[in-house]
């Protein structure tokens, strides 16, 4: 009777569980940001394949608008991507840098039009110099929805039509800052070309113009929108007026507008709380800043980065990581509870290094150890972020070259690709074990997506779906 009892206890509490969605264990259903659901690159609890390749645990793979570096976002069974679409229409120099030259009649496109694109040349080595000249293409800037079991375009909407004013770098793209989804509403970022709201159903909400960056070195624009609550955070530094802005998320209205004394970065803000208040954390040159979401008002700030902040900062249990790892690279770990004012060379600075710092990819946090790369080659450093302990430094992973995209963690182990459609995976720890080297037909800058036991890869042609056969 006893054991009849535990039975049927037990199939109770399954049933229950079920019916509620899984147990706190289950992993994530959504990559709703660029760093995914723990805003740090890791799904601790997912476990997708280890291998892949062209004719191996590969779900599916469909052919792209066009190229674009931005990292995809899903949620439930839509993947939503960013692409900018080079086409045959040009302008003479002289008018290249005029503004828009498709006003806000916006066109949502049949799916079949995905086709009908130029083929993307092969990604930029190492060591290239940023094109001078100005463009005269018109690009079209695109947000598509895919369906998540096959891959096949539900909906495919311009949001604009336009010249770019700046060529970028030989190695970025026109379309390199990732959405944000509240599985409602889908916010894309094509930076000087506009911000728009979409709904589910690729229809434009609302659109926002926030002006023209003059990129340092006309290198291009990358920092992506944050959303927490209803409030959307755009951070626009550059050559010219720097500044931070906040937005209702239902409407584009702006909330509050901040002046910044910064040169260009790309990092992403990052939201964390404090004692029950929302702050945006924003890397840069000049100063680390918290933001209180709700005024806009600077909580505390911190010196000590160098040039050109693309790294977005991670947190794990009160403390943040920062860093830069351009000439003047410069990691920091912070202690940020109850902060105020300027905190440099205080104990909030807990710890520093200036060795193997990533310089393009953002770092991977996961169960408070750091994983990252040095400048954007395949060698690798892991460190404690509570202590600053270095597990190791200066490991070279062995199958990868030069990479853009920032790792991401699961199952206990950790993803990279590199520029070459080449993949490593590694185990997840305080010594490095490399678990596999894999391969596609394409070329990688965005970074790897994971949900449950799916791996979703945007590279400059292909999206892919990798899953178990």
């Amino acid at each position: 009777m006893n054991r009849i009892i535990l039975v049927l206890s037990a199939v109770l509490i399954a049933v229950c569980l079920f019916a509620v969605g899984g147990d706190a264990g289950d992993a994530p259903k959504d990559w709703p940001s660029w760093r995914g659901p723990n805003y740090n690159g890791v799904v601790a609890q997912a476990d997708p394949p280890i291998e892949w390749s062209e004719t191996a645990n590969l779900g599916w793979k469909v052919e792209l608008p066009g190229p674009g570096h931005a990292t995809p976002v899903v949620w439930g069974d839509r993947i939503y991507v960013l692409s900018a679409v080079r086409t045959d229409k040009t302008v003479s120099r002289s008018d290249s840098d005029l503004p828009r030259v498709l006003p806000a009649s916006l066109q949502q496109q049949p799916p079949q039009a995905e086709q009908q694109q130029p083929k993307d040349s092969p990604p930029q080595r190492r060591g290239s110099r940023p094109p001078r000249e100005k463009p005269t293409h018109v690009y079209k800037f695109v947000v598509s929805a895919h369906d998540r079991g096959t891959g096949k375009t539900v909906w495919q909407t311009v949001v604009r039509e336009e010249v770019p004013h700046e060529s970028g770098h030989q190695t970025a793209s026109q379309a390199s800052v990732s959405p944000v989804t509240d599985g409602e509403y889908i916010w894309a970022s094509f930076g000087s070309r506009g911000l728009y709201c979409l709904d589910k159903n690729g229809k434009v909400v609302w659109e926002k113009d926030l002006g023209a960056m003059q990129t340092r070195n006309e290198f291009g624009e990358g920092s992506s929108p944050a959303l927490h609550g209803d409030t959307l955070v755009q951070n626009w530094d550059h050559e010219g007026d720097s500044f931070i802005v906040a937005l209702d998320k239902r409407t584009g209205e702006q909330r509050w507008k901040v002046p910044r004394d910064e040169p260009t970065s790309w990092s992403t803000p990052l939201v964390i709380e404090d004692d029950g208040r929302a702050l945006v954390v924003v890397s840069a040159s000049n100063r680390v800043r918290a933001y209180d979401l709700k005024t806009g008002a600077v909580v505390w700030n911190c010196g000590g980065l160098g040039l050109n902040c693309i790294p977005t900062p991670v947190e794990h249990e009160g403390m943040l990581w920062v860093m830069s790892g351009y000439r003047e690279a410069a990691g920091m770990a912070i202690r940020y509870a109850g902060a105020k004012g300027d905190i440099s060379d205080t104990d909030r600075v807990v710890w520093k290094t200036d060795r193997g710092l990533s310089y393009v990819p953002s770092p991977a946090l996961y169960d408070g150890k750091l994983y990252f790369f040095q400048r954007f080659s395949n060698v690798l450093s892991c460190y404690d972020l509570k202590t600053g302990k270095a597990h190791y430094t200066e490991q070279r992973v062995e199958g990868v070259g030069n990479i853009y995209a920032s790792p991401v963690g699961a199952g206990g182990r950790i993803y990279v690709l590199d520029r070459e459609g080449s993949a490593a995976v590694f185990r997840h720890g305080e010594t490095f074990e490399l678990l596999a080297n894999n391969k596609l037909d394409d070329a990688f800058d965005a970074s790897p997506v994971i949900v449950g036991d799916e791996i979703f890869l945007r590279g400059h042609r292909y999206l892919y779906k990798v899953a178990r056969d």
